[in-house]
Order: C-alpha cells, then structure tokens, then sequence
C-alpha cells in the first residue's frame, strides 16, 4: 500500500496537513538535545496513532540484564528512561527484518498471539494488543525498537498508518544517533572537565564581557579566597589593578583574534597575578575557544583562563597512590602530605607520628617505587596518573602515641 501512496495522500488520509507533520519532524529532531523532548516527542506520536502506550526500546540487552526504553502513556514512569526485561532472544519479533514496519498479523495468527507467553506476560497486563512497530538500524550497528500499540477494543493499524510509520522511521533513526552523538560529546567534556579539576588546575569560562560562563570546582575555590582573582558583578578580575587591566588585555585580544579569523594554534597567552596575601603569584593562562565561522549567539567564541595555584594542596588521589604502588595506608598518608609540600619532619607532626615511624614508612615508599629521594618520590606523584584517580578513602591510620 505504501508504494501506491505518494506522502501528501497518506497525510491527507490521517488528517493531517503539512505543517503540522514538519512540526512533528521538527520535535523529533528537537529530541535529539534532550531527553524530555524525545519522550514529549513518543506522545506526539501516541495521539497521532490513537495508541495506549507507545514504547522505544533503546538497547535490547541479554540475559538476564533488564534494557533501557522509554514508554509513554498508560504506564507507570511514563516519559522516563526506565529498565525492563525484554528478552529478545525469545520474543516473537526475534530477527525481524530492519527498517521495515510490521504489525502483529504480519507474523502470526490471533490465536498464536494470544497464546504466545510474550504477550501474556508483556503485553496483556497493560493492554496492548495491536501492535504497529519496526526495529531500526542505526549508524553504528545498533538497533532501536519502536512499538505503538493499542487496546484490543480498539481499531486495527491499517495500510495508511504502516505507512506514515515508515516514513516517521529515518527521521527517528537520525534524531536518536543525533542524540547519541551528543551525549557522548556530553560525557566526553564532562570527563575532561573532571579530569583538569583533579590535576588542580582552575579553569573559568568567559564571554567577551569577562563575565564568568562557567567555572569548575577549583576555581570556586580560588575565587572564594579572593586572594589575587575574585567576581565582581559575575564579571573575573584581578585584585590589582595592573594586574586587571593585563587579564583584561587578553581577554580583549583574544575576541579580537576570533573576529579577525586568527584561531590558530598560538591562540593562548599567559601572565602572573599578584596576590594580596603574599603567596607565590598565580599563573595564568587566557586561550580562546572558537567557534564555526556560522554559528551565532551562544554559540560564539569564548575564552578559557587557567589559572594554577603553587602552593594549593594536591588533589592526588590517595587510593590510586596505593592501588598503583602497592602502599598501605599509613604509608599513603605520608606520600600524600609530602606531595602537598611537606618536609618529613612537618609531615610525621600532621600524622602525629614518631620521626623514626616516618623514615620507615619513607624507606618502605621508596622501595616500592623505585626512588631515592624526597623530591623524586613528589615528582612521580605529581606527575603520574594519581591525581586522574577516582576519589576514596582509605582505612583509618591506628596512630602511635608519643
């Protein structure tokens, strides 16, 4: 029937004109930024079918692990990413071919249906019967499942439904990869956002204004000493101000390098801020972040300042120290307060432990990680993927006493 029906008569026999079916195209592709917009876009799609439930089974995992699908209408969690057995192993829509719209008569009889323990036990107790549906290959080898479904008091999917499914498949199929593609770019810069706070390293997002986008942990921390750097009006500024009309320089230049086309890759300038408290001066570093010659409003160049403080504690992460070099606890601890900066004699005080306690613990550390001096043992651990560890705890240290 598909192939006799040019897209307009199957419009116009679900009643529906074009600009109502671009919106709908419109809010699929809308979905692709954000979850909600999918699920909002699955109820479209219930109204537009007169289904119960319509189901997007995102993942068909095996057993005995439960799939990720989102569901709207008559169902608990509707709208909501949730986890439910489906065993397509033993399902009767096993092997389906792809890309293809289905209903349950093309597979099997009524009485079978019924019969089947799949729809007894996933079907018949939210009352779907019919069922109009296709699985859908994706670009990277994946496949998602769409079902719509309805009542058994209600109507049979007919030839024009089949094929308004069909042509909704593609786009559903690049609004979810869109999706896909977007997450893990998400998750991606979530983890080097995580990653650049574990190495110390402050990191402050500006507009053209020096108004603060975004900023990470380490710089809220920075930012609260006010000790050299500190918000004003939610704009960045430097406490002196030679050191302020410098950052603002660069910060100026920066756009002024983005609008002149010039991003290349020496595109990142560095300065020295004062600090009032009479610490070593921060280091700064303002780099811009470009965007496509195209794109407008928010997504127009920004810049990033760097900012390291010397003399802050390490953010070394105590159980990788001891998971990569095999120390106990006690010794952790040391090598943790000595990377912060401590002599041994400073270190063994915080523990509030022996000297001698603290030489055999260091001995012990050295052992085992093959150096012989203080400032080499810092430098690997400053320079190793123990500050990129997970954070942890460690058991309690029993301390000595006297």
């Amino acid at each position: 029937m598909q192939s006799r029906m040019s897209n307009s008569q199957v419009l116009a026999q679900m009643g529906l004109d074009m600009e109502t079916y671009e919106q709908l195209i419109g809010e699929l592709y809308d979905g692709a930024l954000d979850t909600r917009r999918v699920a909002e876009s699955l109820r479209k799609l219930q109204l537009l079918f007169q289904a119960n439930i319509v189901t997007l089974i995102l993942r068909a995992v095996d057993e005995p692990y439960l799939s990720p699908m989102l569901a709207v209408g008559e169902v608990s969690g509707a709208g909501e990413i949730q986890h439910y057995a489906y065993y397509s192993k033993s399902t009767p829509f096993n092997n389906l071919p792809l890309d293809q719209v289905f209903t349950i008569d093309d597979l099997m009889s009524e009485a079978e249906w019924l019969g089947s323990s799949f729809y007894l036990l996933y079907c018949q107790p939210y009352g779907c019967f019919q069922m109009l549906g296709a699985d859908i290959s994706m670009p990277d080898g994946g496949k998602l499942r769409i079902r719509i479904n309805r009542r058994r008091d209600q109507p049979r999917f007919n030839d024009c439904e089949r094929a308004l499914c069909a042509m909704l498949l593609p786009h559903l199929r690049r609004a979810l990869h869109l999706h896909a593609q977007l997450d893990r770019s998400e998750s991606l810069g979530s983890l080097y956002f995580q990653a650049i706070s574990r190495l110390s390293v402050a990191t402050i997002v500006l507009d053209e204004s020096g108004s603060v986008l975004q900023l990470n942990p380490v710089a809220r921390d920075i930012l609260d000493s006010n000790d050299g750097l500190k918000l004003v009006g939610g704009r960045l500024e430097a406490t002196y101000p030679s050191d302020n009309r410098e950052l603002t320089r660069l910060v100026r230049d920066a756009f002024q390098r983005a609008r002149l086309g010039d991003v290349g890759h020496c595109n990142a300038a560095a300065l020295s801020i004062s600090r009032p408290s009479g610490q070593v001066n921060l280091g700064v570093v303002v780099e811009l972040i470009p965007s496509q010659e195209w794109v407008e409003g928010k997504g127009q160049p920004t810049v990033v300042v760097y900012v390291r403080d010397a003399v802050g504690k390490s953010l070394v992460s105590n159980l990788a120290t001891a998971q990569l070099y095999n120390l106990t606890p006690a010794e952790t601890g040391l090598a943790m307060e000595l990377a912060n900066g401590l002599s041994l004699e400073e270190a063994s005080e915080v523990l509030n432990i022996r000297r001698n306690t603290a030489r055999a613990h260091l001995r012990s550390i050295f052992s085992k990680t093959g150096v012989r001096r203080q400032t080499e043992l810092v430098r690997i651990l400053l320079n190793s993927v123990v500050a990129l560890g997970p954070p942890g705890a460690l058991p309690p240290v029993v301390k000595a006493v006297g």
